[in-house]
């Protein structure tokens, strides 16, 4: 089982786009990261957003690319300052699924996940960047396995 953590792409400001659409520079990081994903075989079965536009773009860029059996879904929970631990809690181990969502929440799951505390940052998200976790089924601990981002620096 693979868990495929997305910081949706970069967004336009409010006073452009109330909503915070993506941007062109996120479109096109969001599509060249998916395009990478699809050139390595990686497959969902579906892509869960937050429901913000910007994450449901960044969904719907992925979902073209990557071809998800079960689709795009929104999914209560994965919003900015929203509890970890109830998707946490809803996460199977059998099925390689992706959650597009927002900072500081993609970064408190992950932490949740790894260390069981939601404050103690292992890994730092870029706009449009995938973070590929794997559980161990034997010991049940959650691992970084790898990351694409748009940016090196």
């Amino acid at each position: 089982m693979a868990l495929y953590l997305v910081q949706h792409g970069k967004s336009l400001p409010e006073d452009i786009d109330p909503n915070k659409g993506l941007s062109e520079e996120g479109i096109s990081d969001v599509k060249r990261i998916a395009s990478v994903a699809k050139g390595y075989g990686i497959k969902v079965l579906c892509i869960k957003h937050s429901g913000k536009k910007r994450a449901q773009q960044t969904a719907d860029i992925f979902a073209s690319a990557l071809k998800p059996e079960k689709g795009v879904k929104e999914c209560n929970g994965l919003n900015p300052l929203d509890d970890v631990t109830t998707i946490a809690k809803e996460i199977e181990s059998i099925d390689n699924l992706m959650f597009v969502g927002h900072l500081p929440f993609m970064e408190r799951l992950t932490s949740y996940l790894i260390t069981g505390l939601v404050d103690k940052p292992v890994f730092k998200f870029q706009n449009g960047g995938i973070l590929c976790m794997d559980q161990d089924l034997n010991t049940q601990s959650w691992v970084i396995k790898w990351s694409l981002m748009p940016k090196i620096k």
